[in-house]
């Protein structure tokens, strides 16, 4: 997935609530916030994205799957595995 890169993109300050063991640790490693929580959205926005396509397409790879079980796929007579 391709994303935008700080210099295309202005950043925003914004308030989050953080356990304080959590952000204690975090800081104690000498982890950068802004990073990690922009790396989690990323990767959580892409996990969202990749389930509503899951769920907008089902019924389409339902009907597909039963037209291979009741068919076969187009290269059974072909494949040598």
């Amino acid at each position: 997935m391709r994303h935008r890169t700080s210099e295309t993109v202005t950043k925003r300050t914004t308030k989050v609530s953080v356990r304080s063991d959590i952000l204690a640790a975090a800081r104690k490693a000498g982890i950068d916030l802004s990073a990690a929580l922009e790396q989690a959205l990323v990767e959580r926005l892409a996990e969202v994205k990749r389930e509503k396509w899951r769920q907008d397409n089902r019924e389409a790879i339902d009907a597909y799957n039963e037209y291979v079980k009741e068919h076969g796929m187009f290269s059974d007579g072909v494949r040598t595995f």
